[in-house]
């Protein structure tokens, strides 16, 4: 299953369409206190979210906000000491153990650290909750067969958790949760533990499951860059409460709450005064004009520069002229750099 190309204009049509549908969870007046002994701890309070059928929409927070909590809400693993969560249209505070065990089923849950059964195979792992659910063992291989085959991981259906990559286990872990035909996916810092490429092909995979299969996912994490490469809305969650709601984009051209610009603007890369002593003279002797050349060895080289002086002119889309660059103290940095100007061809030269 390869849909990531069709993913941008399916959405655009599906999210306008979904303005008119019922949603698929409300949360109203959500609060949830923990109590023992000594103290009381307020995670969540008066929480308002409605999440509409067929969207991605993101839950984000830094560590202790109440994010994790918010999701065990979602589907009542922990229940709520005030407010309500509709479900579908159905107050899953007034239904018994039984039907709440069948709305469960409906939101199937992958976490930051897979949860796999150590000792079963792949194809196993996903027939568990199959298996809880009293489906006859031939039809569950079958859907587990037909998941593998989802995930691009028929060739693994035989191995154990311990013989495959954190990437691996977690596309099984999101086949397990495909496994009872949810409505919704509830994915708990789903990719924190993966690195960066693995992070974008689970990403990329949780994007065709919403299109091919028309699941709700719900994403929470702390990360903006997997809000932003895959979510249509997002909350900002902060001291247990919602701190901005939005649709992504305009979250992070226009973040409005204090929590919101410093997700958005972390300041982890602000640099307040630059050292070095060595400086650089690049050249512009004719390149094209739209070649944003600091930009990109910048970016490339991941190391930043200080820009002393510039006198450039465009003349019929070429640039000529020059600019002086202050180089970085770290040695390395900057023979990455002059290896970079060397390889595209910009003249320069080291200047005192």
């Amino acid at each position: 299953m390869n849909l990531s190309r069709v993913h941008d204009a399916v959405q655009g049509w599906r999210y306008k369409a979904m303005a008119d549908e019922k949603p698929i969870i409300e949360l109203k007046g959500l609060g949830k206190v923990f109590q023992n002994k000594d103290n009381t701890v307020k995670a969540l309070e008066d929480i308002n979210l409605t999440i509409n059928r067929g969207e991605i929409f993101g839950i984000i927070g830094l560590s202790g906000a109440g994010k994790s909590t918010l999701v065990r809400c979602i589907n009542f693993l922990e229940r709520p000491t005030s407010g309500k969560v509709y479900f579908d249209g159905v107050d899953l505070g007034t239904v018994g153990e039984k039907e709440l065990l069948k709305v469960r089923r409906s939101m199937g849950m992958i976490f930051q650290q897979f949860n796999l059964l150590m000792q079963r195979t792949a194809l196993q792992n996903i027939c568990f909750p199959m298996e809880i659910a009293g489906i006859p063992k031939k039809e569950a291989v079958k859907r587990a067969t037909q998941l593998l085959e989802t995930v691009e991981l028929s060739d693994k259906a035989k191995a154990y958790p311990a013989q495959l990559s954190g990437g691996q286990k977690q596309r099984i872990a999101i086949a397990r949760a495909l496994a009872t035909n949810p409505k919704v996916l509830l994915c708990d810092e789903a990719t924190s533990a993966l690195d960066p490429t693995t992070t974008r092909s689970i990403l990329s995979l949780l994007k065709e499951i919403n299109v091919e299969l028309g699941i709700t996912v719900i994403v929470i994490t702390h990360e903006m860059s997997v809000i932003e490469e895959i979510c249509n809305r997002v909350a900002i969650i902060d001291q247990s409460r919602i701190a901005e709601i939005g649709e992504v984009e305009e979250v992070f051209v226009r973040p409005k709450s204090d929590i919101a610009k410093r997700l958005v603007f972390s300041g982890e890369t602000h640099i307040e005064t630059f050292v070095g002593e060595s400086k650089c003279r690049i050249i512009f002797d004719g390149r094209t004009s739209f070649e944003p050349v600091i930009a990109n060895m910048v970016l490339e080289c991941k190391t930043p520069v200080n820009i002393l002086f510039a006198d450039t002119k465009d003349i019929d889309g070429k640039a000529f002229g020059q600019m002086i660059i202050q180089l970085p103290e770290d040695e390395a940095g900057k023979k990455r750099i002059f290896y970079y100007l060397e390889s595209n061809h910009i003249s320069y030269e080291e200047v005192k």
